[in-house]
């Protein structure tokens, strides 16, 4: 069997793996337009802080590691069309400028996103970030390591540690965001309280901007950007500004094979990560998933959903049987000492899906009062009003907040309802929680609410 994989970082190179594996005489090629192959782009912000100072350590496995099991690794090796009714792809090669084909029994697409471009004026300039390989991580920090000031765009969960970490590497920064509070995949009542507790231990380190956006860069006789524009007519200086306004799923020559786009706009797969044609999966960034709550279609790119896609889409390409059966959107971002997260659905989008949310929000303790290292978090719980079901949560804090999130998971994936969840038997000693964890606390208090409504 020839199978071909298009992409290589978590998907792809998960996928390829898996697949040898399952099937040692199968002849496997994987195709990158990137310059490495299976790496945690997960890690490029702490890189960039100098958690560490080698990005080597973000390697996973290397080109050579690959050719030992016999996986062929093609690194700028773009797949620029792919002609199903051949089982082909045509292949761009970057390195010599030439195109090729190459022939597959199996196709697995894990082509993943790219960074979402706002339309600034002179984006282009120098000393312009995004972030997404290796050599963004690279290029991020030696600047920083020569700036006084950095500017982000965008306060997503990738903008949030960049602020993280040029802070501790002693630049100002300033974080422009263009919806109400930052961090906006938060319920608002929940983003305005990060941006409160952020903005509190800021000690003129940082300044975060809201309702706002960037129209314009300014630079100098060298194309180096010096400064911004907002829409509001304010003019910033900086050395160095990187874009964190989101991505979007690499899927052009997909849909020029005719291969089928979901509602979201990634690519449509089944639980078998099967995409309309028979022969062709698509796993990673790249592909639609199915929210485990009420079966609708999200698009949710998540370095853990990507593992978890590449190994399924292996092992049925390989003839098994293994069911993906979706994702909750489950996540958790640190910036500075606070962390932030979140499972399920927001008040917000469930209201959007058609429940009728109810919701509570606490501040408790994360471990006992009298402990040395005690620190607040808060839980926000929504629930559907009419059948008491959970429907998500988010919690955060200086304690912790995510593994509130982390036990409120399994009780979305079993579809448990605020009554039934209420009688969950969570551990307890000081150092870890108090006597009644404040989850089950905001459980009582919802349900309490539910019984009343």
């Amino acid at each position: 069997m020839k199978i071909v994989i298009l992409g290589g970082v978590a998907a792809g190179a998960k996928a390829a793996a898996k697949a040898r594996r399952l099937l040692p005489d199968a002849e496997i090629d994987l195709y990158t337009d990137d310059t490495h192959v299976s790496y945690s782009a997960c890690g490029l912000p702490y890189y960039i802080q100098g958690n560490f100072t080698d990005y080597k350590t973000l390697l996973v496995r290397s080109p050579e590691e690959f050719e030992k099991q016999n996986i062929h690794i093609h690194l700028r090796s773009r797949a620029i069309k792919i002609l199903p009714e051949a089982n082909q792809v045509l292949i761009q090669d970057l390195s010599e400028n030439r195109a090729y084909l190459a022939e597959y029994d199996r196709l697995v697409i894990a082509t993943g996103a790219r960074p979402v471009m706002p339309p600034i004026d002179n984006i282009n300039l120098k000393n312009v970030f995004t972030v997404r390989r290796i050599e963004d991580g690279i290029k991020i920090r030696e600047k920083a390591l020569i700036s006084r000031h950095a500017t982000i765009i965008g306060s997503g969960y990738i903008g949030m540690e960049l602020l993280e970490a040029f802070v501790e590497l002693g630049l100002k920064v300033t974080v422009v965001e263009f919806a109400p509070y930052i961090l906006p995949v938060f319920d608002n009542d929940i983003s305005k309280l990060i941006q409160q507790q952020l903005t509190g231990i800021a000690d003129g380190r940082f300044e975060i901007l809201t309702s706002e956006l960037v129209t314009e860069l300014f630079s100098n006789d060298t194309g180096e950007v010096t400064g911004f524009k907002t829409g509001s007519g304010k003019e910033f200086k900086t050395d160095m500004v990187v874009i964190c306004t989101g991505v979007k799923p690499n899927i052009e020559f997909a849909t020029e094979a005719g291969i089928a786009i979901g509602e979201t706009g990634a690519i449509k797969v089944n639980k078998h990560m099967l995409t309309n044609i028979w022969n062709i999966y698509a796993c990673g960034d790249c592909a639609e998933k199915t929210l485990l709550i009420d079966g609708s279609k999200v698009w949710i790119p998540l370095g853990s959903t990507a593992n978890k896609e590449g190994r399924a889409a292996a092992v049925n390409l390989a003839g098994g049987d293994e069911d993906f059966e979706g994702v909750l959107g489950s996540a958790v971002v640190r910036c500075l000492s606070l962390t932030m997260s979140m499972t399920g659905y927001t008040e917000k989008k469930a209201s959007q899906a058609g429940f009728q949310p109810v919701s509570v929000s606490v501040t408790k303790y994360d471990r006992v009062g009298y402990m040395p290292d005690v620190n607040n978090i808060t839980l926000k719980l929504i629930a559907d009003k009419t059948t008491g079901l959970l429907l998500g949560g988010q919690a955060i804090g200086a304690g912790d907040a995510d593994k509130r999130i982390n036990a409120l998971t399994g009780a979305l994936i079993g579809r448990l309802t605020v009554e039934e969840f209420t009688k969950n038997d969570l551990t307890y000693a000081p150092p870890f929680s108090p006597t009644i964890d404040p989850l089950l606390n905001a459980a009582q208090l919802l349900l309490e609410k539910i019984r009343k409504d």
